[in-house]
């Protein structure tokens, strides 16, 4: 095999030189084989709980990785160990240490054991939480599992690279230069099937953005052939029609064979000139690449595989294709000299027993590291346990926990714990200095290591939602009454003014300034790119504004109505919601999620599925605002913080009048802070969103029959009610309604466990605590289907009026 003529050669290096990079290379990838190799045997003998490995992908990744350069972003899967390794940031140690789960962000930096092995990362923050700059550095956005899911992401930081380049005041040297990063995704064969990748290839195609996408092809989707995945068995075939031409824009498409070594450093080498220098996306279809160990350690490939098939894999694995080329290869100098990679094969079989080795010893070093503090640990518990044992009643029984722990050679944190609590049941009746010892040491290991799993779904640094304060709209003596469309638009107006990183986007809410005019005229004023429309998609519009904020911008993607939410749910649920989280806080993206739904007619636009989406979106702080007013001091709040939020505008609220404040962008609604917006004596009545606005009239009604209520606004489900609020309300009425228009167990069974569970409130109640909702269907249809659909007034005063009349049936009488 002759080398490419715009390979590696073409930078006219020496051929020493060159030969080193070659060799350099072929030790990555037999390092990264190895690692998959005995990655998969730690598994299969119980000291890893699972594994999903890049064998077989290594020589397309070399490839990928000679293209990457310093300040471009990667938004791959959870085979890219080898591209990982190449580009350095990847070592065998910290491989293993993955996959044992080592809650230690220095052994693991992926993601602190959070994630199974395979999920890769580079760290986006310092120590403060500040982002680092991302231009000096390699940068991976945090993998997910969930197929496919890593497209919409690819779009966003594609996407930012556009902004950087053509928004003159956002540009910044720390996040771009002039917007040549290129976003590189890589992808298997079958997830092409998703429709978030479909959605992903038509918004880049749309929006031209620098983006490269690797389709890893190795046929197959775990046991499931590429006839029933893709239509012609082939992802590049069917996406011919997205070929760019000379009269339209799309995309460039490349097909190479994935052992090709030359091939690949050219096809990457080439792609990668097209999308940093022109903007073009680009897809490249790397074939017939192998799965030596089969799909994951879950399973054998043998039992869906061919013999034939088999036997092709093996002639056809891309390192052993890659070690026939080094072998054969051979260059003749303008001397008549013959140039060779290596004299004899001894020297190939040097290297592989030289990586086989590195990589045998940084996987017994990384369970060392993981192991060795749990031995330490259990030998100072089985010593406490001893102490207790002589002095108890129960010393037989103790024993035996003991003699368990003590035969545990490999004992796990869970081990540990689960010992010494079991201990204290034995020792429930007696009192000691060593009882009180082994109290302790539960409580302080409960202190030092549930945090190694649990810290981080929230923001921990100074830019806190919790850390900004309430700032309250002022008003002129005169302020008029004015829709509330009005009061969020020019609180918009005054967010775009002040803040040149702040962009806005969703369908129709450039042109036209959102199907509720809360931006109307803004985008003549901001241009295009900064308020903008986008098509029909969901996925991608939280894709792309994930992107954008990994990237420093500060985006709010805007989902026209709350039931469409439903499309981006994954995306939302298992990439925006668990990224701080499963990075251990060295990755953010404080996206802004702008929506409207509740009191609407119909099955649609009038949905209030709040209980799905506080379950689903732990991660992210979940806002329901009352009216406009307060949505801007959402906004103007969230600007100051490192979160990611979403928003939930009231649908029939834009056109309510409201007073017209004077200071826009300054006012700020604080968030996890409810507000009583009527004091009362009988009740507490807890409500939100347009509800509220029912449960407020009706007030008056109740007067009237002599039922004083004192009403809560929840303001913002997540977090909810951080001082504990409505505990002292109930206190004080020692009654609780709960009042929502979600289904039955929705988020007013999430509002009762707050209240009851957390907050204690179950011991100031006279009465049984209650919930209001709708009905377990969607609503239908027209002003009737509203109404016998969620709560109304009716609704809400005869429960009330039911509540008070259990406790005096002689002051109020049965309705009917």
């Amino acid at each position: 095999m002759q080398l490419e003529s715009t390979s590696t050669s073409q930078e006219q290096l020496s051929f020493q030189q060159f030969k080193k990079e070659v060799l350099h290379d072929y030790k990555i990838a037999l390092i990264s084989r190895e690692c998959s190799i005995l990655g998969r045997r730690e598994v299969l003998t119980g000291k890893a709980k699972f594994g999903i490995f890049g064998d077989g992908k290594e020589v397309p990744q070399l490839a990928m990785a000679k293209a990457f350069k310093k300040g471009d972003f990667r938004s791959g899967y959870y085979r890219d160990q080898t591209f990982m390794m190449a580009i350095g940031e990847l070592t065998p140690q910290q491989f293993f240490a993955g996959l044992y789960a080592d809650p230690s962000l220095k052994a693991d930096p992926m993601s602190g054991g959070r994630q199974m092995g395979g999920h890769f990362l580079t760290h986006s923050l310092d120590e403060n939480g500040e982002f680092k700059n991302l231009t000096e550095q390699y940068n991976s956005t945090s993998d997910i599992s969930p197929t496919a899911a890593q497209m919409p992401r690819m779009l966003g930081i594609a996407y930012a690279s556009k902004l950087f380049r053509n928004v003159e005041e956002v540009q910044n040297p720390k996040f771009s230069n002039n917007g040549n990063e290129i976003s590189w995704g890589t992808i298997g064969n079958a997830s092409t099937s998703e429709g978030v990748f479909f959605e992903t290839i038509n918004a880049a195609g749309v929006l031209q953005v620098p983006m490269i996408i690797s389709v890893w092809d190795d046929d197959y989707g775990i046991s499931v052939p590429a006839r029933f995945q893709t239509t012609k068995e082939s992802i590049s075939e069917i996406l011919k029609g997205f070929q760019k031409d000379e009269k339209s824009n799309g995309y460039e498409i490349f097909i190479v064979e994935g052992w090709d070594y030359p091939k690949l450093i050219d096809t990457y080498s080439k792609a990668s000139k097209i999308a940093r220098e022109s903007h073009i996306p680009v897809l490249i279809h790397v074939k017939n690449l192998t799965q030596p160990q089969g799909h994951s350690t879950s399973g054998s490939h043998e039992r869906y595989k061919s013999k034939e098939r088999l036997l092709w894999e093996k002639q056809h694995d891309c390192i052993a294709k890659m070690r026939d080329w080094i072998f054969e290869f051979e260059l003749q100098d303008e001397n008549n000299n013959i140039l060779k990679f290596v004299d004899s094969e001894s020297e190939l079989i040097q290297m592989e027993k030289d990586a086989k080795k590195l990589v045998s010893q940084a996987k017994r070093e990384a369970w060392n590291a993981f192991l060795n503090p749990i031995k330490n640990e259990k030998t100072k518990l089985v010593n406490l346990l001893n102490n207790l044992a002589s002095k108890s009643k129960n010393k037989v029984f103790i024993n035996k926990l003991i003699n368990e722990l003590t035969n545990t050679l490999e004992p796990s944190r869970k081990d540990l714990l689960a010992t010494a609590r079991k201990t204290t049941v034995y020792v429930r009746n007696e009192k000691s200095i060593e009882k009180t010892q082994l109290q302790n040491w539960i409580t302080n290991y409960l202190n030092t290591e549930q945090p190694k799993f649990s810290s981080h779904l929230y923001s921990q640094t100074n830019k806190k939602v919790s850390h900004v304060k309430e700032v309250l709209p002022t008003y002129n003596k005169q302020a008029d009454l004015v829709d509330g469309r009005i009061i969020i638009k020019d609180n918009f107006d005054t967010i775009f003014a002040k803040n040149n990183n702040v962009f806005i986007f969703g369908e129709d809410t450039g042109n036209i300034g959102d199907v509720n005019q809360g931006l109307v005229g803004l985008q003549k004023k901001y241009g295009k790119l900064r308020v903008s429309d986008t098509g029909i998609r969901e996925a991608t519009i939280i894709g792309q504004g994930i992107g954008m904020a990994l990237r420093g911008l500060r985006p709010i993607a805007e989902i026209q109505y709350l039931d469409y939410i439903l499309y981006a749910i994954q995306i939302l649920s298992d990439d925006l919601a668990s990224l701080y989280y499963r990075t251990l806080g060295t990755q953010k993206a404080p996206l802004i999620i702008r929506t409207r739904g509740h009191r609407l007619e119909g099955i649609w636009h009038s949905g209030s599925p709040m209980g799905s989406l506080i379950h689903l979106l732990r991660g992210i702080n979940i806002l329901v605002p009352r009216n406009m007013t307060k949505a801007a001091g959402f906004y103007n709040t969230l600007l100051e913080c490192d979160e990611p939020a979403l928003i939930i505008e009231n649908l029939n609220g834009y056109r309510l009048k409201e007073k017209y404040p004077n200071n826009f962008g300054e006012f700020k609604t604080p968030i996890g802070v409810v507000e009583t917006v009527k004091e009362g004596t009988d009740i507490t009545v807890v409500s939100y969103g347009s509800t509220l606005k029912i449960v407020q009239e009706v007030a008056t009604d109740l007067n009237q029959v002599d039922i004083n209520i004192e009403i809560i606004d929840v303001q913002s489900l997540l977090p909810f009610d951080i001082n504990h609020d409505v505990v002292k309300s109930v206190q004080k009425t020692n009654r609780l309604i709960i009042i929502d228009e979600d289904v039955p167990g929705g988020a007013s069974a999430y509002l009762l466990n707050e209240i009851l569970n957390k907050q204690n409130a179950y011991q100031y109640l006279d009465s049984k605590p209650s919930t209001l909702t709708a009905k377990a269907h969607r609503p239908a249809y027209g002003t009737d289907g509203d109404y016998f659909s969620k709560p109304n007034a009716e609704d809400i005063f005869e429960r009330i009026y039911s509540i008070m009349q259990e406790a005096n049936p002689s002051k109020f009488k049965n309705l009917y």
